[in-house]
């Protein structure tokens, strides 16, 4: 029954099962049948399946945004010296035209105004649409009352400027709300930009990473038709690989993940090689060392090296340890639920994913592994052994300048982890 809520939730949202856990869904469902007092899982499923208001509840107890204000500050740096760009090419002929997509509860589409206005553009030289799937985000994002989960980092000088504070967080200031156009709306609707002239600048970060691949390919492909000819797309660290093998190119602004159109090649004429086949190694008969830097190879079948610590996000390592004898016993099946239940108590992280794709990788099942690397990627970007693995399997794949991107960023993170 599970599988049939799977392929609900993969027709209406595009959500890939392996690229959140199966954990978290059926734990979204328990929720759910709880809520409605279903403690039956063949009653679930006939209520669930005659209800678009509990299919969209279900959507919105799967998917539980990770958002904060100027998450990825570098980005927005960026943006205000685009747009200014931008707005000098275009002469005063029209505003600018900006999407957040999806904007769950607000945070990225206010960020995008704030830095805006912070940047001396004037409200009418600007205009940002904001979409989610989610009535219940979108309604938050309307009220723009936030706690202090919003807030992170260590520049909040935009809270003193744009926010007053509120018993039970702070309130956003109407010149940021009236900024921003807010909308329910599904990428997987055809009809989506039906009425919408194309954008300078996108955002749509971290959602491709739940979609398979041909969902994935599926939404960049009318994204870019959604973008002018010379606009720029803003995209997750876990996405941008797709983007730069599928005609974008990025900018080169570090840690910003923006791109826009590659420039047209020269045809040229096919030699007949083929693409190497990313496999793993011969099983080693004993446990090898682990290199100081790993190396851009697959992981034994047999030998998984054990992660390196990170007491900030793996509350209990022990897991980890448990989860990696398991794996080199052979005795993967159980790995892997060990780590499915480790999330399911505990949440996503990215830790879980990472051993999930390195399992993956054991029983060479390349696109799942690579889609769990994206997203320990995702929740932690200096998770240096995923940004290794997802390297390399890059590489395999002939896509070596993506390849070399994740490996300088992993061998930065390493640095610095010794420093």
């Amino acid at each position: 029954m599970i599988e049939h809520i799977e392929r609900l939730l993969k027709s209406r949202i595009g959500l890939d099962a392996e690229s959140v856990g199966r954990s978290v869904i059926e734990r979204a469902i328990r929720q759910r049948m709880t809520a409605n007092d279903k403690p039956v899982m063949e009653d679930y499923w006939t209520h669930l399946s005659g209800s678009p208001k509990e299919q969209q509840a279900l959507v919105e107890a799967v998917v539980v945004p990770e958002t904060w204000f100027f998450r990825y500050p570098e980005s927005f740096q960026a943006l205000a010296r685009l747009a200014q760009e931008r707005h000098a090419q275009l002469r005063g002929a029209r505003a600018l035209r900006l999407i957040s997509l999806p904007c769950s509860s607000g945070e990225e589409p206010y960020s995008i105004a704030m830095a805006l206005l912070d940047a001396g553009f004037a409200p009418e030289h600007f205009q940002i649409d904001a979409l989610d799937v989610s009535d219940r985000v979108i309604a938050l994002a309307r009220r723009g009352l936030y706690g202090r989960n919003s807030f992170r980092g260590e520049s909040l000088a935009f809270r003193e400027r744009f926010f007053s504070p509120q018993p039970g967080g702070f309130a956003l200031a109407e010149r940021v709300k009236d900024c921003v156009r807010l909308r329910c709306g599904n990428l997987l609707d055809g009809n989506l930009f039906a009425n919408d002239a194309p954008y300078d600048f996108i955002f749509c970060r971290n959602l491709l990473i739940y979609f398979d691949r041909a969902t994935q390919l599926r939404v960049l492909e009318s994204l870019k038709r959604q973008l002018q000819p010379d606009g720029t797309l803003f995209i997750g660290p876990a996405e941008a690989s797709l983007a730069s093998q599928n005609g974008m190119q990025a900018l080169g602004y570090p840690q910003t993940f923006a791109f826009r159109f590659a420039p047209a090649r020269p045809a040229t004429v096919a030699t007949g090689v083929r693409k190497a086949r990313y496999t793993p190694p011969v099983v080693a008969p004993r446990p090898l060392p682990v290199p100081s830097r790993p190396a851009p190879v697959r992981i034994s079948a047999a030998v998984v090296p054990p992660p390196t610590p990170r007491p900030a996000q793996v509350p209990d390592t022990s897991t980890w340890h448990s989860v990696a004898e398991l794996a080199n016993a052979g005795r993967s099946a159980e790995a892997r639920q060990q780590c499915e239940q480790h999330m399911q108590a505990h949440g996503p992280c990215a830790e879980g994913f990472y051993w999930l794709g390195l399992l993956s990788d054991v029983e060479s099942q390349d696109e799942q592994a690579r889609s769990y690397y994206r997203k320990a990627i995702y929740l932690d970007p200096r998770h240096s052994e995923a940004l290794t693995h997802l390297a390399a399997h890059l590489e395999a794949q002939g896509d070596l300048a993506g390849a070399q991107r994740l490996y300088k960023r992993a061998a930065h993170q390493e640095v610095g982890d010794r420093d």
